[in-house]
């Protein structure tokens, strides 16, 4: 029987763009709970955060994610801290199969460089302070991220071979 599957991860691991593509190869719908949130409350993270501020947001991040939870089998992209917060690792590994996208600090820094979308956390911060946040808050995160059924290593992922790792735990 098909369920959910969660994926999980640090801000710039692909999380989105895999569940993209893995929810193709699965014939499931795909939701992102950065833009199911955007939709529910009509206004962009980083405005979220500018007006309301990070402790709000996660409360109402956490609504989203209970929502989603609750659809029928699914795939769902998370936040990076959206599994950090109000004990969703265990919501979410009680009604879903979580995977955990894992990449380096480095490899993170990198994307997160590049990115085109708006990371309200990093706004303003220089390639060393992109660093320094990556080494300061991933280890906190991966206390979080870790408790995921599946870990997958997130460079050079082969979705592929996830969509087989996946459909084999589904089984």
């Amino acid at each position: 029987m098909m369920k959910t599957i969660v994926l999980v991860g640090f801000p710039g691991s692909g999380k989105s763009t895999i569940g993209r593509r893995l929810a193709a190869r699965l014939s499931l719908p795909f939701y992102d709970t950065d833009s199911s949130f955007e939709a529910k409350y009509h206004i962009t993270i980083s405005d979220f955060f500018t007006k309301y501020g990070e402790d709000f947001f996660r409360i109402c991040e956490h609504q989203v994610l209970t929502e989603l939870l609750s659809l029928p089998p699914c795939v769902i992209a998370t936040g990076g801290g959206t599994p950090c917060f109000f004990d969703s690792m265990s919501l979410i590994n009680s009604s879903a199969l979580s995977v955990y996208i894992k990449l380096s600090s480095k490899s993170l820094s990198d994307r997160l460089l590049h990115s085109k979308k708006v990371r309200p956390l990093l706004l303003g911060k220089s390639p060393e302070q992109v660093m320094a946040y990556i080494d300061e808050v991933l280890p906190q995160r991966e206390l979080y991220y870790s408790q995921a059924e599946v870990c997958v290593k997130g460079e050079n992922i082969d979705v592929n071979a996830l969509v087989d790792s996946v459909q084999k735990l589904l089984l």
